[in-house]
């Protein structure tokens, strides 16, 4: 390599380079000189090729450094570039002798200063908003009592330890842990990952879908903190369908996940607080509320009671109510049979009357006389048309008969039907049918008794039962 520069010795020409070996002898050295090295400066325009790698500059006041981080390397990166941050690169310096050009193969990306870092925080924040990331509208109310609490966060460390033992002091419950790196480079992705992984549980599977989702990490510097200031994790604590709770730092740490969730908390044990009540206050609170409304309860049936006490002073008595009644059935009990007799006998005239004009004999008169009529009239007729008008009028005198005869059975039939009835009627309405049901008709020289002062001072009484009638010698008998 010391040669290639070197003036030619007296008598030989100029070496003589084609352009691959000198951008070759060019590459190398550079690659060579420099090896790994880092670079601090702003970023300037940022280009994503649709292979996946990342083009981007990194200046300073006075010079451009083109910088390329393949697409294999760009899942890697801590810290994405985004335009206008001040970062740290890190790489390898190398050329591209198809172009002249040199530019760094950069393989991991840092903020340079905290100053930077609240720089680009502010920015992400300020674009999350717009979107309407943070509109309060869209978070959504705690589960009051979740059966299964999902914990992202480290699985080693005092975090878990402190919410685990808070939800036991308050209210036992079943909690599922999915650990993730809560610093780093892949801190981001892991939390990401893990928030979206709970949300994709089926309900009822075999891993219980949680109803709540605890994000939380201790204190820590804000390069500690900062993957919870990635796009990713807010955008995915945005996209969740499960409550979430951020427990990130202590009080004084925000992170862009405070402004997305659904609830903030100050700290991981006060995250275990907001996720569910305390079981003693609540038993204390639900035995106090059984007891007002047992009390209230008692006292409403006891202001019902004597509501319908008063009411009841106002109606009559229940004996009295059926004072009337009994008296209106005693005397139409005394008119009835009577009044069945005279309906029966009355029924018999009027049946009597009516059959009268339908005795056969009477029918038979009036078709004798008729029929005198007829041969009186035939004499005085012509022969033929006598016989002819004999034939019509005996043939119509067949058919009254006829329906004579079939109107005189119907009538009788159906008187003698209606006198059944009434009959039947009588019988069942009759005092006799009581008899048969066990009670008895008690008189005195054929006057009915009806009390027991009228039965004591009768000198014989006479009582009828169903089968037959037995005479008592004195009211003492």
């Amino acid at each position: 390599m010391s040669d290639l520069f070197d003036d030619p010795t007296q008598g030989q020409n100029t070496p003589e380079f084609t352009v691959s070996e000198l951008s070759g002898e060019v590459k190398r050295t550079l690659e060579g000189t420099f090896g790994r090295i880092r670079v601090r400066g702003e970023v300037g325009r940022v280009f994503t090729a649709r292979s996946g790698h990342l083009y981007y500059d990194v200046k300073d006041d006075r010079s451009v450094l083109a910088c390329t981080t393949w697409k294999g390397q760009v899942s890697k990166l801590a810290v994405v570039p985004e335009e206008g941050l001040e970062v740290i690169v890190t790489g390898r310096l190398t050329a591209f002798g198809a172009q002249s050009k040199y530019n760094m193969n950069v393989e991991e990306v840092s903020v340079a200063g905290q100053g930077a870092l609240m720089a680009l925080l502010e920015k992400r924040k300020k674009q999350l908003e717009a979107e309407g990331l943070f509109a309060p509208e869209r978070k959504q109310p705690l589960p009051y009592l979740p059966r299964f609490i999902g914990v992202v966060t480290s699985p080693s460390g005092a975090v878990i330890r402190d919410i685990l033992h808070r939800l036991r002091d308050r209210f036992p419950r079943k909690v599922l842990v999915w650990p993730v790196a809560v610093q780093g480079k892949n801190c981001a992705a892991e939390v990401a990952n893990a928030i979206n992984g709970f949300n994709a549980f089926t309900p009822g599977g075999a891993l219980p879908r949680p109803d709540l989702i605890i994000v939380a990490r201790g204190g820590g510097s804000v390069e500690d903190l900062w993957g919870f200031n990635e796009e990713i994790v807010a955008r995915a604590v945005a996209a969740s369908g499960i409550p979430l709770i951020s427990a990130v730092g202590h009080e004084t740490d925000t992170t862009l996940i405070d402004f997305v969730s659904d609830q903030r908390a100050p700290t991981p044990t006060a995250a275990a607080e907001l996720a569910v009540p305390v079981r003693l206050e609540l038993l204390a609170w639900t035995g106090e509320q059984g007891a007002r409304m047992t009390h209230a309860v008692g006292q409403s049936v006891q202001q019902r009671k004597q509501r319908l006490k008063d009411m009841s002073r106002a109606l009559p008595k229940p004996e009295r109510l059926l004072d009337d009644p009994r008296q209106k059935l005693d005397i139409l009990s005394d008119k009835l049979p009577n009044a069945l007799i005279r309906g029966v006998q009355n029924r018999r005239v009027q049946l009597t009357q009516k059959s009268a004009g339908l005795r056969p004999q009477a029918l038979q008169q009036l078709v004798a006389r008729r029929r005198d009529k007829l041969i009186s009239l035939s004499s005085q007729l012509n022969l033929r048309t006598t016989s002819q008008k004999l034939a019509l009028h005996k043939e119509r005198l067949e058919h009254l008969s006829k329906q004579l005869d079939s109107i005189h059975r119907q009538r009788i039939e159906k008187t003698r039907q209606q006198l059944d009835a009434a009959g039947r009627q009588l019988e069942i309405l009759s005092y006799r049918a009581t008899l048969d049901r066990g009670y008895a008709v008690v008189r005195d020289a054929g006057q009915l008794i009806t009390s027991k002062t009228t039965a004591a001072r009768a000198s014989a009484l006479e009582i009828e039962f169903s089968d037959g009638t037995i005479k008592l010698g004195g009211a003492g008998d």
